[in-house]
């Protein structure tokens, strides 16, 4: 099935992986593990600390749960399967488990739809701060929460239900390290243009509506920001703001490479390196993103070594 297209039917597919670089694959597969463990250490981390202080059971640090929720989903598709075709020849993988890992892989979707909510709740804090908590009231939370997993699941789904139409009947190697959608529809016997045109409304419909929400609320938020008299109030209030838009700028960033830098035979190490960035380098960012300049964090931080330490000498 390696060969030329035939009327086999293929029910599994090769990862080629990393296989182009032979010499750094022990390098490669340390940095990918150590980059896995600490990817889920500080997001599972982030949410246990959020989930066990009570003065971080506010609507932002709900939403940021559910982030590092998302990119724990995101990296565990792709990264173990990733880790263990290391030591692998040859690299196989199921038709299904092709397919439910471009299904788990495509959370991005309601990655978009879990920012704009973010930027909303941004909005909320600094250019409503008396109504805040009456305005992001925990149903409200629950249910941009919901509406994000459905509409970004909705929009796989779709996508998923497409690609399970395709028929493959010739070469069986994806050149990747897992099984994006634009290397299938490479492989695939059958028309792909209906797949393609989809896949392009989707992402654009997603990211646009994501965006216009997202500048909306940043340009109340900075008519806001520069009525503040004092200097020390515009900088705190600034400061509440930056790792969202940070984290922005990198999500639509690499999404918007991806996207516009359709898969050629030239562009194969390209497609990998913006791939290893959205699938491994993200959601192993957003953690410290999101907690290296927060003083919440750090302070719910001291607060636990507090209680741990008095416990070890009660």
């Amino acid at each position: 099935m390696a060969g030329g297209r035939n009327n086999t039917i293929v029910i599994r597919f090769i990862l080629l992986g990393f296989s182009d670089y032979p010499k750094l694959k022990i390098v490669l597969f340390a940095v990918f593990l150590g980059s896995y463990f600490l990817t889920v250490a500080w997001n599972l981390g982030l949410i246990i600390l959020i989930r066990m202080d009570s003065y971080l059971h506010t609507p932002m640090y709900f939403l940021l749960s559910n982030l590092s929720f998302l990119d724990l989903c995101y990296v565990t598709s792709t990264t173990p399967k990733m880790l263990s075709d290391f030591f692998q020849k040859p690299k196989y993988i199921s038709f299904l488990g092709c397919t439910m890992q471009y299904f788990f892989s495509s959370l991005g979707l309601t990655e978009c739809c879990l920012l704009a909510a973010m930027a909303y709740d941004r909005y909320a804090a600094i250019c409503n701060a008396l109504l805040y908590t009456a305005i992001m009231s925990p149903s409200l939370c629950v249910q941009m929460m919901v509406g994000a997993y459905i509409t970004g699941l909705f929009g796989s789904l779709i996508q998923l239900c497409a690609l399970l139409q395709l028929s493959f009947c010739g070469p069986n190697v994806i050149n990747h390290f897992f099984c994006d959608l634009p290397q299938l529809l490479v492989l695939s016997c059958s028309q792909t243009f209906f797949l393609k045109v989809m896949k392009f409304v989707i992402a654009v419909i997603f990211g646009v509506i994501s965006v216009f929400v997202i500048m909306i609320s940043y340009s109340y938020i900075v008519a806001t920001i520069l009525k503040i008299s004092s200097g020390e109030g515009k900088s705190k209030a600034f400061n509440t703001c930056t790792s969202h838009l940070i984290a922005v700028i990198v999500f639509f960033q690499s999404g918007l490479f991806v996207c516009m830098n359709p898969s050629t035979d030239n562009s194969l190490g390209h497609d990998k390196m913006a791939s290893v960035f959205y699938t491994v380098v993200i959601p192993m960012l957003n953690p410290l993103i999101y907690s290296l300049r927060n003083k919440e964090i750090k302070d719910a931080l001291k607060r636990y070594k507090k209680r741990a330490f008095s416990h070890c000498h009660s």
